[in-house]
C-alpha cells in the first residue's frame, strides 16, 4: 500500500470506556473532508509493516478534530496495538474518506421518522449524524437505539445527551433507546431482530416501522446487521438501492 495515500497525525486524546473499549482523537489536516456517517482508514505501523482499518468517524463534519471509537481485538493485529495509545503517538490517515451510510442516499421515502440502530463500535457513524443540524431539520422523530451487552459498555451516554440539548434545541422527537443484553431486569434485553419481531422496540419508542415513511440504518455487529436487516424485510421494509428503499447498512471493504 502507498504510504503517499496517508497524512501523519498526532493522537490528541485517549477515552477508556471498559478495557476493551475506548475511543481516541486524532489531529484533523485541512484537506480532509467527509459527510456524517462515513468512515476513515487509519493505519498503525506493526514490524515496518502498515497495518490499515476502517473506522467510522464519530466527529462532525464541522469539527476540527477526528475522532473515532474502537474495540480491542483479542491477538489481532490492528488493535491490539492499537489499544496501547498515548497522546502524541502518530497514525496514519488515509487522505480520503469513504462510505455511503450517509442521510444523503436517501431520496424516498422522504425524510420523516430515522432509525439509528447500532450495537458497539456501531454507534460512531450515528453520533457524528447527530452533530449536523440538517439531521435535526429534516426528520420529524429521531431514535437512536444502542445495543451493548452489559451496562458499562454504553459508552457516550453522556455525550449525546449534550448533543440532543444542543444540536436538538426544541426538537421533540428524539428518543435514545439502550438495550443490555445480558441484563435480563433491563426493559430492553433481547436482540433487536426479535425486538423487532416481537414489536418491543416500536412499543419502546412509541411508533411502527413504517414502509411509506422509515428510514433504518444499521451499524455494527455483521451478524446483528443480517439479522436485523431480515427482520425489516418480513416487516415490508426494503433495501435502499439508488436513493429508493428504507434499510441502509455500510460495507467498509
Amino acid at each position: 500500500m502507498s504510504i503517499e495515500k496517508f497524512s501523519v497525525e498526532k493522537v490528541l486524546s485517549v477515552h477508556r470506556w471498559t478495557p476493551t473499549l475506548f475511543s481516541f482523537t486524532l489531529t484533523r489536516p485541512a484537506h480532509f473532508k467527509f459527510a456524517a456517517g462515513q468512515f476513515a482508514r487509519i493505519g498503525l505501523k506493526v514490524k515496518d509493516d502498515l497495518v490499515v482499518r476502517a473506522y467510522s468517524i464519530v466527529s462532525s463534519p464541522y469539527d476540527e478534530t477526528l475522532e473515532f471509537f474502537s474495540i480491542v481485538v483479542p491477538d489481532g493485529a490492528f488493535t491490539s496495538n492499537l489499544q496501547h495509545l498515548q497522546v502524541g503517538d502518530e497514525l496514519y490517515l488515509e487522505k480520503i474518506p469513504y462510505g455511503f451510510l450517509t442521510l444523503a442516499r436517501y431520496q424516498l421515502p422522504l425524510p420523516q421518522d430515522l432509525w439509528l440502530l447500532a450495537t458497539g463500535t456501531g454507534l460512531a457513524p450515528f453520533i457524528s449524524m447527530l452533530q449536523d443540524f440538517a439531521t435535526w431539520e429534516n426528520y420529524q422523530q429521531i431514535y437512536l437505539v444502542y445495543s451493548v451487552r452489559t451496562v458499562s459498555e454504553l459508552a457516550y451516554v453522556k455525550r449525546i445527551e449534550e448533543i440532543a440539548l444542543s444540536f436538538g434545541e426544541g426538537h421533540n422527537g428524539f428518543k435514545f433507546v439502550p438495550i443490555i443484553t445480558r441484563d435480563p431486569h433491563a426493559q430492553l434485553h433481547d436482540r433487536l431482530p426479535i425486538l423487532i419481531e416481537n414489536g418491543e422496540l416500536e412499543a419502546a419508542v412509541g411508533q411502527q416501522l413504517n414502509a411509506a415513511s422509515s428510514h433504518v440504518m444499521l451499524c455494527g455487529n455483521p451478524q446483528m446487521v443480517d439479522d436485523t436487516k431480515e427482520a425489516l424485510k418480513r416487516r415490508g421494509l426494503t433495501m435502499n438501492r439508488r436513493g429508493e428503499g428504507n434499510i441502509a447498512v455500510e460495507n467498509y471493504w
